[in-house]
């Protein structure tokens, strides 16, 4: 199978970010990758990998859409751009790279699933409530915190959550340091609540970025090929 894989552009694809797709003529099932840091590095890794399985894989510029292009490529600007824009506008930003993935000609709307990797897996959480045409979610350690509310985060994920329609994975490593032991328990609850499947993997020697070779000290080969086929084997079974 030929994989392609390129940059997308706002001139000749209405979008900024990037694809990587088996090169077919038929629909299959689509994947959205919501970015943690950049879309560059190892989650270009991730899509490839995907799309290796038969997904096309699109991963939307959220900061490029979100007004910040200077950060686009590159791995900086995580926490500027989440201290500038609303969750409400994360989600606008994620649903034009979700537009762009349905609507092409080689997806078939009805098999397509989101994945987020830390900020984009609590942002993720946000989209996937909002979008009940998503049929499958996987989080790996969404960096979800004991924060108060504000103008920027006005609803908790743990409330946002309990809306999700469709079947989710996440997982977690017991020593992460953003979203502890007794949160990540608050966060399964929510999950349990929303009715829908839920696959919980907490990993008692896991750190938070265990599966990003760009998270410095968190990164953890053996746990991120360990995780792999569980993931697999999950988007597998929900998207065909």
């Amino acid at each position: 199978m030929r994989i392609v894989t390129r940059r997308l552009t706002e001139k000749e694809d209405g979008i900024p970010g990037y694809i990587a797709h088996p090169a077919r003529q038929e629909r299959g099932p689509g994947l959205l990758i919501i970015q943690s840091s950049g879309t560059i590095g190892y989650l270009r890794t991730e899509a490839y990998k995907f799309a290796k399985l038969g997904y096309c894989t699109v991963m939307p510029d959220l900061y490029h859409l979100l007004g910040f292009p200077q950060l686009s490529g590159t791995l900086a600007g995580k926490e500027e751009v989440q201290e500038m824009r609303s969750d409400e506008e994360f989600v606008r930003a994620i649903d034009v790279g979700w537009r762009y993935l349905i609507g092409r000609a080689d997806v078939d709307p009805t098999r397509a699933g989101a994945i987020g990797y830390c900020m984009g897996g609590r942002i993720g959480i946000h989209f996937v409530a909002a979008t009940p045409a998503v049929k499958a979610f996987v989080a790996y350690y969404p960096s979800i915190r004991e924060e108060p509310l504000s103008e920027l985060r006005t609803r908790h994920p743990c409330d946002v959550t309990r809306e999700i329609k469709c079947p989710s994975m996440i997982l977690y490593g017991a020593r992460d340091h953003i979203s502890t032991l007794p949160l990540q328990q608050k966060i399964m609850a929510s999950f349990l609540a929303n009715g829908q499947p839920l696959e919980w993997h907490l990993f008692p020697f896991g750190n938070h970025g265990f599966a990003s070779p760009e998270s410095g000290g968190g990164y953890q080969p053996e746990l991120a090929e360990l995780v792999w086929p569980l993931v697999v084997e999950f988007l597998k079974r929900e998207l065909g």
